[in-house]
């Protein structure tokens, strides 16, 4: 089956919206879904949220009831990774259910007069989690940061998404909603640039998705609320720092928290709206942070935690790209489950799919079906291997990669950005093997004791570069 790509439909969208946050919290009446109907979707997505950010994985210090009773309702995974540990690539990896490299997005993005960035967009021939749910009889929505487009031309309306709300680059001030210097102004529905100056995001988000969600259409919904929190700015409720200060934390952990409790609520303000219109329990709950915390100068070298995983955002450490990640849906997710299998960002599209009792025929995927693995602890991973990939110049300075194969780990050219990042200091040994099964914190490499596990790892890397050239696909190493 072909998925064609999907033109603007911003009249027909915006037609459909109801009255504003104030008069739509009551339940609308709603056609009921009975058990032979599709599932309704929603995937959450949060930015630079580390993986010990959560309270059911181990925070210290850091509330989050919503999302901890999220993980009550449904599955928990403790080894779930990221496609990549930046942004745009990890976005790309998310919504095509493919590698970066295979979707084309190896590095981040943005809409910047004078710069051309088409050369790591999503590219309008990728087929996106959105376009194949519309083919199959779905209203789709993006509410949130985008951050995947270098040109106009591959904004979220062109990808499948029939309603969209949000920015399109990678960070914006909450309340101006501008960024980067000179400033720019960046906040768009449908594609036309509005302005709600002194407006806080995270609340216009909540509101933007309930208005979607009681658009009167029989046609089930896929939402992608995709958070810009808790990536700095760190712009959270003052109750929650103030409250976060009281108990001791200093600057960058009390603005972080903060920022963190802040989008916790609003998750729980969307996920209680579902819960009243009597909808959730027909929806695929997903969540997940897009990668590791930032310990970047500009975020104030670090609020957040991997709790004993080592590093953050950007290396291919688990600290950069294992992630806090929950599914709920009670037809297939058991209610407090945990699951310790290996999985990706790359499966979310195949496994709703398969829950949603949609084929993926015709379509290219990296990733796997977890339905498996949902109902089943002692189900195998359906990766024998994986295979991860940063090739940068200006941020680490490295072409790095890491390959998975069961507990072995083996990273090539690796950083770590730990501590307040300096691209002198990260680059550590070319080769760094570990088996996470016995080192999870990844402390100190054994490449040298078991040369045969290093031989096959590299081959599986070597094997992934050369399908990469034979389809043109292969991104030399940064110079």
């Amino acid at each position: 089956m072909g998925y064609a790509l999907t033109a603007k439909r911003a009249a027909h969208a915006a037609a459909r919206l109801l009255a504003a946050l104030a008069i739509v919290c009551a339940p609308l009446p709603a056609v009921a879904q009975d058990e032979a109907s599709k599932p309704n979707v929603l995937v959450i997505l949060t930015d630079d949220q580390g993986y010990a950010d959560v309270g059911v994985y181990g925070s210290r210090h850091i509330e989050t009831p919503h999302l901890d009773r999220l993980a009550r309702e449904g599955v928990m995974l403790t080894q779930f990774y990221a496609g990549a540990p930046l942004c745009s690539p990890s976005r790309a990896a998310l919504l095509t259910g493919r590698t970066p490299e295979w979707a084309g997005v190896n590095n981040n993005t943005g809409i910047v007069a004078g710069l051309d960035r088409s050369n790591r967009q999503l590219k309008l021939e990728q087929v996106t989690m959105a376009e194949v749910l519309m083919e199959h009889g779905y209203r789709t929505a993006l509410v949130g940061k985008w951050h995947l487009s270098g040109t106009p031309e591959t904004t979220p309306n062109f990808q499948g998404f029939e309603f969209s709300f949000g920015h399109y680059n990678g960070v914006i001030d909450n309340y101006s909603h501008t960024a980067g210097r000179p400033y720019r102004h960046d906040l768009y529905l449908n594609g036309r640039e509005i302005f709600r100056n002194g407006e806080y995001f995270p609340d216009l988000m909540v509101e933007e998705a309930i208005r979607f969600i009681d658009t009167q259409d029989e046609r089930p919904f896929f939402l992608y609320f995709a958070m810009n929190a808790p990536h700095w700015p760190y712009q959270g409720d003052s109750d929650w720092v103030e409250e976060y200060r009281s108990r001791g934390l200093e600057f960058p952990h009390d603005e972080y928290a903060a920022f963190t409790s802040s989008l916790d609520e609003r998750i729980g303000a969307l996920l209680t709206a579902l819960r009243q219109r009597g909808l959730l329990d027909d929806t695929i709950v997903v969540f997940q942070s897009d990668h590791g915390h930032s310990t970047e100068p500009v975020a104030g070298n670090g609020g957040g935690s991997a709790g004993i995983y080592r590093s953050a955002k950007f290396p291919l450490f688990e600290g950069g790209i294992r992630v806090p990640a929950i599914i709920r849906w009670p037809k297939a997710a058991p209610g407090g489950a945990v699951r310790d299998q290996f999985a990706v960002s790359v499966d979310w599209l195949p496994t709703i799919l398969d829950l949603a009792g949609i084929p993926a025929d015709g379509l290219e995927l990296d990733g796997r079906s977890l339905r498996a693995v949902l109902g089943d602890p002692d189900a195998a991973t359906p990766h024998e291997s994986y295979v991860w990939r940063w090739n940068d110049l200006v941020i680490v300075a490295a072409d790095t990669w890491a390959v998975r194969r069961g507990d072995w780990k083996l990273l090539v050219n690796p950083v770590d950005t730990s501590f307040e990042y300096s691209r002198e200091s990260t680059t550590l040994t070319d080769i760094f093997l570990v088996n996470l099964r016995d080192d999870p914190a990844e402390t100190a490499s054994v490449h040298a004791d078991h040369p045969d596990i290093v031989a096959e790892l590299l081959a599986i890397r070597d094997a992934y570069i050369a399908d990469l050239q034979s389809a043109g696909k292969f991104e030399p190493p940064a110079q």
